[in-house]
């Protein structure tokens, strides 16, 4: 089978890389790809725009392209799905109106709300007013969320009034555009970060390991909050116990909720979640894709093969295939990135070390290079994500570290605490 993949971020090469371990894929093809993609074996980039569907279409029915995979959250939303599956195409993304659980967090929440699943309570605005009034009466520390997508940067966790006063002026200011037309201010939940990313055929959910991401930029996950800094996996805070639980709460009542408004989901269901300090599971966001850089440690760790799971979803026979295999012991991504990131920074700097890094046993997924006349250079702000498994956390935690320390870019940045939760927990 030829396999299309949309995206050009460390989450699409890290699923490129993992297709191509099975024996019943014959050929990765990435749009539009990057410089890492553009290195795999049996994989090539192909020169579309991930929002070209015609383009898209038209390639993969004259090339017998068996699946096709959607990444990114903008091309689902935008309806990549409902356009491909109108030409015949077997593809793995929910529909433009499956994705609103991502596209709208206003929807999303609605949804929670009427499915009767755990959140944190919440209250919808349009216009900065009421809004303001809202937060001076709740007090802070309170959360301000853009409605629309906004590259992962559309939510402020204000401590002060003021700055969330501050976030919602620049929302309706126009700094997020037309994500941020509408705002979702909620409790400010405390507790630990889980994300669940689950496969779903629209009848049938199953959750894959549990990850944990590192959203601020800095060390003691402080500063500004970005896609993710690093993740690892599996995520000892979600017990067997617990998973069953957020199956049963979480998983379940969405996917039965969707299927009784007639909307057929086939894909990731990913469920951001608290665990509250009594362990109990509350959803801050749901999102329609896998996670980045969450896909970067939970692959790695799977043993059935990638392509017999998305095919079984997109074809809705997932209650069909065995029970999910998984590698014994950890994995660890750090996330190296530009300078400036998240805010502004440089393009086309060039990368030097990446044979040296994989050499130490890590696996060096590219989030933002391109290839130029052969040499690899950054081309986002998320550059890199080193990923390493091994035995344990410790062991995976210290590989990535090493091989990151071989790699080379001009003014190049990474966390140094990747991991630091579950390395605390282990030593206690």
């Amino acid at each position: 089978m030829k396999v299309l993949v949309v995206g050009s971020g460390g989450r699409e090469h890290a699923i490129a890389w993992k297709l191509l371990q099975s024996p019943q894929v014959q050929e990765v093809v990435c749009v539009p790809g990057n410089g890492g993609t553009a290195k795999l074996e049996r994989c090539r980039n192909l020169g579309l725009g991930i929002n070209d569907f015609e383009g898209i279409g038209r390639f993969a029915l004259v090339n017998n392209i068996g699946l096709i995979v959607v990444g990114p959250e903008v091309p689902l939303a935008a309806g990549i799905t409902d356009d491909l599956r109108r030409q015949g195409l077997t593809v793995f993304g929910p529909t433009q109106a499956g994705a609103q659980v991502e596209s709208s967090k206003a929807w999303a929440k609605a949804l929670m709300q009427e499915a009767k699943i755990p959140t944190a309570a919440s209250a919808v605005f349009t216009e900065a007013a009421g809004a303001i009034a809202y937060v001076q009466q709740q007090g802070a520390p309170i959360v301000i969320k853009a409605d629309g997508l906004a590259a992962g940067k559309g939510v402020t966790v204000a401590a002060t009034e003021a700055e969330a006063i501050a976030a919602i002026e620049a929302a309706f200011g126009g700094q997020f555009g037309a994500a941020g037309s509408q705002v979702v201010i909620e409790e400010c939940l405390v507790g630990q970060e889980a994300s669940i990313l689950a496969v779903t055929d629209g009848l049938t959910i199953r959750p894959l390991l549990p990850a944990q991401d590192h959203k601020r930029i800095g060390d003691g996950d402080t500063g500004a909050n970005t896609g993710g800094m690093g993740a690892y996996a599996p995520a000892p805070v979600v017990t067997p116990a617990l998973m069953e639980r957020i199956q049963q709460e979480v998983l379940e009542p969405a996917i039965a909720l969707l299927r009784q408004r007639q909307i057929d989901y086939r894909g990731v269901l990913y469920a951001g979640l608290m665990i509250t300090p009594d362990g109990d599971p509350k959803v801050i966001e749901f999102n329609a894709r896998f996670g980045d850089p969450e896909t970067q440690v939970v692959l790695p760790l799977l043993e059935t093969p990638l392509d017999a799971v998305l095919l079984a979803c997109a074809q809705q026979r997932l209650a069909d295939l065995p029970p999910l295999a998984w590698k014994p012991g950890a994995a660890a991504c750090v996330v190296v990135a530009a300078e400036g990131y998240p805010e502004d920074y440089k393009k086309g700097l060039p990368l030097s070390g990446l044979a040296n890094a994989e050499s130490h046993g890590a696996i060096v997924f590219h989030a933002g290079t391109k290839l130029k006349q052969d040499q690899l250079v950054t081309d986002g702000g998320r550059v890199l994500g080193v990923t390493a498994t091994g035995a344990d956390f410790e062991q995976a935690i210290a590989q990535a570290y090493t091989a990151v320390q071989a790699i080379q870019f001009e003014g190049m940045y990474y966390r140094q605490d990747i991991g630091h939760r579950v390395l605390k927990r282990n030593a206690a």
